[in-house]
């Protein structure tokens, strides 16, 4: 006969952990930034079960004592009941170079895109370039992460698992662009090759003439001409745009340089899918029969369905 798979009641409460990563967060929602929320989302629409209210306490708890991320790679050890942490791989496909060689382009080919990434930030808009080009930023499919733990605990996730889940979103709020290392790129190298590109840009549209400082055309002013100034912040990103007149300065001022894309769509998601992520309720409270009754009306009053549309 095959053993039994271990039961949560084997195990007893967590060794108490000092110096662990502990969730900024103490209470509600994890993440504060879109990309960050926006991993949660996928994560959760997945329907992974109670597990990940678990991981969520425990990454509350600092029960996560390291946590690495690679292209491609996220490592950690998570401190359970047992006197050795538990190691932890979360394995997510990191793009080739032939691909973020295209997904820079596209990204440079924008001012607006290269500004707010040299700036540390990335927009929304981020996520529909990204999928444009074949490169989804977050995963589709759970099938998409391959999860290993090295518990006894036989679910995947189990809640060591998605305490890392937990604690590598507010690395993306810490980060933003560790979520672009993970999929292949890190900062450094993604940078320079935007500063680079934007670089090539503005030597193909300069005309034929003087030099002029790269970060925009100089001001005719009396006198020995100025030397030449340092290309720094912006500068470097808006070299290459096309010069407006004093006439319509005003009026384009706050416009954008570049067609901006629609902000991506919300996931959707069924009205149920809390019931889906939390435990039945006890027998005093009803039970599997209160959530049944929730179900139904959380169907009848959550408006049009994702997948049948309106009711």
């Amino acid at each position: 006969m095959s053993p039994e798979p271990p039961r949560f009641a084997d195990f007893g409460p967590p060794r108490r952990v000092e110096g662990g990563l502990r969730a900024r967060s103490t209470r509600g929602a994890i993440g504060r930034s879109w990309w960050s929320r926006r991993f949660l989302e996928v994560l959760e629409s997945f329907a992974l079960g109670t597990r990940l209210t678990r991981g969520r306490a425990y990454a509350r708890r600092g029960q996560v004592v390291r946590l690495d991320v690679a292209p491609g790679l996220v490592t950690a050890s998570v401190q359970g009941s047992r006197p050795e942490p538990y190691p932890v791989r979360i394995r997510l496909a990191a793009y080739p170079d032939e691909v973020w060689e295209r997904l820079a382009a596209e990204l440079a080919g924008q001012a607006f895109f290269s500004a707010r990434l040299l700036a540390g930030d990335l927009p929304a808009e981020l996520e529909e370039l990204f999928a444009a080009a074949g490169a989804p930023l977050f995963p589709a499919q759970v099938d998409e992460l391959d999860q290993r733990c090295g518990c006894p605990d036989f679910a995947v996730p189990c809640k060591h698992l998605a305490a890392t889940f937990y604690l590598l979103a507010e690395a993306f709020d810490a980060d933003p662009f560790r979520l672009l290392h993970w999929r292949g790129r890190g900062r450094a190298e993604l940078l320079e090759r935007l500063r680079t590109l934007r670089g090539a840009d503005a030597v193909d549209a300069a005309p034929d003439g003087p030099a002029v400082p790269a970060g925009g055309p100089a001001v005719a002013v009396d006198g020995p001409a100025p030397a030449e100034l340092p290309v720094a912040g912006a500068a470097r990103v808006l070299t290459g745009l096309p010069a407006v007149s004093a006439a319509d300065t005003v009026d384009r001022f706050w416009l954008s340089p570049v067609p901006l894309p629609d902000r991506p769509p919300t996931l959707p998601t069924g009205p149920e899918l809390l019931l889906r992520q939390l435990a039945p309720p006890g027998a005093d409270l009803g039970g599997p029969g209160l959530v049944e009754r929730l179900r139904r009306a959380y169907r009848e009053f959550g408006g049009p369905d994702p997948e049948t549309g309106p009711r």
